[in-house]
């Protein structure tokens, strides 16, 4: 067992903030922060992605529509998909799900 402290918690070090919690060989898992008015600068991941909204509210934005999000939400990116959260109202941060281990890619 492992306990991940922090995990969750909206953290502002950069404008968008993503801290690695936990790798293993088959997956990772982090806390992605955007701050209210905070633009998502991310691209395409080569991983399947799941996110969990702990804190904030914003918009999902893929090529399959939009999703207003905010706390408990789950969300399912798979490998290579645009993605990228819009309208962030209140400051949001994201539990980050990644199979295989995210790359940086």
């Amino acid at each position: 067992m492992k306990k991940l402290v922090g995990a969750g918690v909206f953290v502002r070090r950069e404008p968008n903030d993503y801290v690695e919690q936990l790798r293993t060989s088959a997956m990772s898992v982090g806390t992605y922060s955007i701050p209210a008015g905070g633009l998502d600068d991310q691209a395409p991941h080569h991983e399947d992605e799941i996110y969990v909204v702990t804190t904030g509210r914003a918009t999902l934005v893929t090529p399959g529509g939009t999703e207003a999000v905010g706390p408990g939400d789950v969300l399912f990116v798979p490998a290579g998909e645009e993605h990228r959260f819009t309208g962030v109202t209140e400051d949001l941060a994201l539990l980050v799900f990644f199979a295989p281990p995210y790359s940086g890619r």
